[in-house]
């Protein structure tokens, strides 16, 4: 017998789709406005510096000749495929744990289509504090960064969480 969709945590798709328009949005801005490299500052801590990345998160594996780009479009592909069948086995109430997964799939949709379509992932969001600055990063890492904060949170409220953190 098949659950009806909208009693699994696939309720939530509509946050994928919010992740991928703002972030291709912002990154098509940058991309239209920006020449590569240009520092716009915002606030006293915060510019938009256009940035290409070949790796992964702060820049990882970016100077390794090109296999990476399909290697980490391979994991994103990966990542999404499970994390929308855990999203199915989750009922809708459970919330924190579907938002999460909704916001990991939508950063990583949003990297992946940078990097197959570009070769690169578009970087923007340049955070830092004096002399200090941040890896550069863009909206769809904010989602990817989000959603894990949230899986972090889950498993300390869940009941299971709760109890393995007595235990240990």
């Amino acid at each position: 017998m098949r659950k009806p969709i909208l009693s699994t945590g696939l309720r939530w798709l509509w946050l994928v789709l919010v992740v991928i328009v703002v972030d291709f949005a912002s990154k098509q801005w940058v991309m239209n406005n920006m020449m590569l490299h240009e520092t716009q500052p915002l606030i006293p801590f915060l510019n938009l510096f256009y940035a290409h990345n070949y790796g992964a998160a702060f820049s990882f594996l970016a100077d390794k000749g090109g296999w990476q780009r399909w290697f980490f479009a391979g994991i994103a592909l990966a990542i999404v495929v499970s994390l929308l069948v855990m999203m199915y086995r989750n009922r809708a109430s459970q919330k924190i744990a579907n938002i999460a997964y909704a916001l990991i799939i939508g950063g990583a949709i949003g990297n992946l289509f940078d990097r197959s379509y570009h070769g690169f992932v578009v970087d923007f969001i340049d955070f830092y504090v004096g002399n200090w600055h941040f890896a550069t990063f863009n909206i769809a890492d904010c989602g990817i960064c989000i959603g894990a904060a949230l899986v972090v949170l889950e498993g300390f409220l869940s009941p299971t969480g709760k109890q393995a953190k007595q235990k240990g």
